[in-house]
């Protein structure tokens, strides 16, 4: 049956946003001019596995995650259907019931988070760092064999590869392999969240679908429906989200509002180089915080700083974030009225990225206090950009 024959309303009610990519897709399938390898890019986060997961459903006429009239398939989803063969980046020792436990989690929850980078463990007894990738033999032992098979039930098989930025050289050669032969009865269905990362080569044999981020209103949207918050906490976290849907949603609300508490605090305290005061919130930073926690708190402070800089520009609380924090932004502008927003936010990316290198996080952000109290007065740093090796967060401790 030609999928230009199927009845449905492609993605509703399981998708959130992405109007434009899956208008892209409904045409590729209307047409019937379906290609032998996809690649979804876009953000994390922004619902890049849920689209690819429904394509494959509509192609095989399964009703799940998009709704379809005349299913030709019985099989309930993605999940169950032989035809479609789910994968992405392990640890180089692949578990079985690890990799099953994940895709699991998928199959209830197409936005749920299954990366081992943000979710190191699905039980939460092992809490360890854990570098997932495509190895060699990952491909050779499960993704190739999988290309392979003849069609089961449905019109082909459908391989579903997620973040492929992930992939070692030596799978990215022998993936392409497969992309430059494609067998006229499989399809792959790729999604990136940094596309510069691939081979030209790989890029080239496949039909890009561009996922944006998602809009607030699109998350405001997606969160009321998933979950039982009030609009008021819904809205809120669409405005820091960031794009990010699928993180949002674990989203602890007493944890954002006491990791507020700390910015502003520590804001304060910054301006008046309290010493005492930095000490201990540098020590609860680097003590309560692990790494992941210490780059939220970082965000936090960039967006604070951001609505600061738009309040300076509007007057008005209507595109600022914490909108519900606007007496304290507003007191922030009137003291700090030549405060160099725009070089406090650079210092915030510098300290970021000392804090992914495993710089000691307590130091880092004493650093970033004192370089707060001058740029807040409009001074410069005393330490030039030119010379980054005068700089402590550049010293790994």
């Amino acid at each position: 049956m030609n999928n230009n024959e199927l009845t449905y309303e492609f993605g509703n009610p399981g998708l959130v946003g992405q109007r434009k990519a899956r208008t892209q897709l409904e045409k590729v399938l209307k047409g019937d001019r379906l290609s032998h390898a996809y690649l979804f890019t876009g953000p994390t986060g922004v619902g890049k596995k849920a689209l690819a997961l429904a394509f494959a459903e509509i192609i095989q006429g399964i009703s799940n995650l998009t709704k379809i009239e005349k299913p030709t398939s019985r099989k309930s989803s993605w999940f169950h259907h032989p035809d479609i063969h789910f994968f992405f980046p392990m640890p180089r020792e692949f578990n079985h019931k690890e990799f099953m436990g994940r895709k699991d989690l998928l199959y209830q929850d197409p936005y749920d988070i299954i990366d081992f980078g943000l979710r190191p463990s699905i039980t939460g007894t092992d809490l360890g760092n854990k570098q997932a990738f495509y190895s060699i033999e990952y491909y050779r032992e499960h993704i190739r064999p999988s290309a392979f098979l003849k069609p089961n039930e449905g019109n082909r098989t459908i391989i579903i590869l997620t973040e492929v930025e992930k992939m070692r050289v030596e799978m990215s050669n022998a993936f392409l392999k497969l992309l430059e032969e494609p067998n006229d009865r499989v399809m792959f269905i790729l999604t990136t969240n940094q596309v510069e990362l691939l081979l030209p080569t790989i890029i080239s044999r496949c039909q890009i679908i561009h996922c944006n981020p998602l809009t607030h209103s699109e998350i405001e949207e997606g969160l009321m429906q998933g979950t039982n918050l009030s609009k008021e906490d819904a809205s809120y976290l669409a405005r820091v989200s960031g794009g990010n849907y699928s993180i949002t949603r674990f989203y602890n609300l007493e944890e954002l509002k006491k990791n507020r508490n700390f910015v502003v605090e520590f804001l304060r305290a910054s301006f008046t180089s309290d010493a005492i005061k930095l000490a201990a919130y540098s020590d609860q930073f680097n003590r309560e915080y692990n790494t992941q926690g210490q780059l939220a708190v970082l965000s936090m402070i960039e967006i604070f700083l951001r609505d600061v800089h738009v309040y300076a520009q509007t007057g008005t609380s209507d595109f600022i974030t914490n909108a519900d924090q606007f007496d304290i932004i507003q007191k922030f502008h009137k003291a700090q009225p030549h405060a160099r927003i725009g070089d406090m936010l650079k210092e915030i990316d510098e300290i970021r990225i000392s804090i992914r290198q495993n710089v000691n996080s307590r130091l880092s952000l004493i650093v970033l206090a004192n370089r707060f109290y001058l740029l807040m007065r409009g001074h410069d740093v005393l330490h030039p950009s030119s010379e980054p090796w005068t700089r402590l967060p550049s010293v790994v401790l």
